[in-house]
C-alpha cells in the first residue's frame, strides 16, 4: 500500500512539473540556449520542435537497428559521444533489439540508452514508440502496459515523445483516434507522457489526415532527397501549419556513396522548411563525428549551399524499393542478425 502510495505521489509531482514546463516554454521564460556546458561552437546547435516546447538537437540519435548492430564495448562510445557534444533526442522502442541466441542476455535500445544516458537525463530527451501487435493491429489496451515497460527499460519517470510506431496505409484516423490515440492521451493529461505523436515511412497520405484531424505534438516522417512517397509535399505542410514538431528518418539509408555525399542529404533535410532534426542510426564512431561536425557547421551557415532541384534528380532513380530497404515489403526497423 506504500509503495501505491509513492508510485500517486510521483506520478502528481511529475504532472505538475510538465504542465509547469509547458507554461514556461510558452511564456518564452525558459532559454533556448543549450542545455549542456561547454563551448557552444563545439555542440551540435538546437532548433524549436514545433509546439512541444523544447528544442532539440538538428542532429537526432537513433536507437534503432543500426546502432544495435555496435557490439559492446562500441556502443556505449556513441551515447557518450553524443551526449558530450549536444544531441539532446535519443529516438528508440521497445522491439529495437538484438535477434537470435546472441540476444538472449543482450540490452535492448531502450535498456542501453539507460546505462549511459541516466545521469544526463534531465538535459535529454528520450522518444520511444507503440509497436504494433504480431497479429499486425494496435491494441489501445496494450498502450499503458508498453509504457511502463519503456519507463522501466529507460530508467524514467516520465517520456518526453511517445509515438505511435510505423503508420501506414492500413492505419485510418477513426480506429486510431478511438484505440490507441484515447488512452495515450489520458497518459499525457496524468503527466507520464509530455508529448504524442507518430512515425511513419510508409504512408504520406495517412499521416496527413492524422495531422489534420487528431491534437498531436511530434511526427517522425521519412524524407530524403529521392521524394519516396512525398512526406514533403504531402504531410510536411500540414505539420507546419498545425506547428507539430518534426524530426526526419531515413535520410541516409541506402544512398550515402550512390550520387550523394552525407553533406548534401543532411543539408538537404536541415534547409526543408519546419524540419527540427534528422534522426539517424549510426554504425561506427568515425561516421557519428563526421555527422556531428556537420550539424556543427550548419548550424553556423544559413545560407542554402547546394542545388536542391539538382540533387532530386540526380536520386531519383533511386525512388523506391530496389534502392531504400527500409521501402521493401515486410521490412521492420527493429531487431538485427548477429
Amino acid at each position: 500500500m506504500k509503495n501505491k502510495k509513492n508510485e500517486i505521489n510521483r506520478r502528481k509531482f511529475i504532472a505538475t512539473s510538465v504542465k509547469g514546463a509547458t507554461v514556461l516554454a510558452a511564456s518564452g521564460l525558459v532559454s533556448s540556449c543549450s542545455l549542456f556546458t561547454g563551448d557552444d561552437k563545439d555542440q551540435v546547435p538546437k532548433r524549436p520542435f514545433g509546439k512541444t516546447g523544447i528544442n532539440v538537437s538538428i542532429l537526432s540519435f537513433g536507437g534503432g537497428s543500426q546502432f544495435m548492430k555496435n557490439p559492446d564495448g562500441e556502443w556505449e562510445k556513441h551515447l557518450e559521444t553524443a551526449v558530450k557534444k549536444g544531441i539532446n533526442l535519443f529516438d528508440t522502442a521497445p522491439n529495437y533489439r538484438i535477434v537470435g541466441p546472441a540476444g538472449k542476455n543482450a540490452l535492448r535500445s531502450e535498456e542501453r540508452y539507460a546505462r549511459i544516458l541516466s545521469p544526463y537525463r534531465s538535459q535529454i530527451h528520450y522518444l520511444t514508440k507503440l509497436d504494433i501487435g504480431g497479429d499486425g493491429k494496435r491494441h489501445p489496451e496494450t498502450v499503458r502496459q508498453s509504457v511502463e515497460g519503456s519507463l522501466k527499460s529507460l530508467n524514467t519517470d516520465y517520456i518526453d515523445v511517445l509515438l505511435i510506431h510505423s503508420i501506414n496505409e492500413k492505419d485510418s484516423v477513426g480506429e486510431i483516434e478511438k484505440g490507441v490515440y484515447k488512452e495515450m492521451v489520458k497518459l499525457k493529461d496524468e503527466g507520464i507522457i509530455k508529448n504524442i505523436g507518430f512515425s511513419s515511412m510508409d504512408s504520406a497520405e495517412v499521416s496527413r489526415d492524422l495531422l489534420e484531424n487528431l491534437d498531436f505534438d511530434a511526427a517522425l516522417l521519412a524524407m530524403n532527397p529521392t521524394k519516396y512517397r512525398g512526406f514533403a509535399e504531402i504531410a510536411l505542410p500540414v505539420a507546419k501549419r498545425k506547428n507539430v514538431g518534426v524530426s526526419t528518418i531515413k535520410v541516409f539509408r541506402g544512398l550515402v556513396g550512390k550520387d550523394a555525399t552525407a553533406e548534401e542529404l543532411l543539408e538537404y533535410i536541415w534547409t526543408e522548411n519546419h524540419v527540427a532534426s534528422a534522426t539517424i542510426g549510426h554504425v561506427g564512431l568515425d561516421i557519428l563525428n563526421e555527422n556531428i561536425k556537420l550539424a556543427i557547421k550548419n548550424g553556423k551557415n544559413n545560407q542554402l549551399t547546394l542545388d536542391k532541384e539538382a540533387l532530386e534528380n540526380r536520386l531519383a532513380s533511386y525512388a523506391g524499393p530496389h534502392a531504400l530497404v527500409w521501402a521493401r515489403p515486410g521490412y521492420e526497423d527493429a531487431g538485427i542478425m548477429v
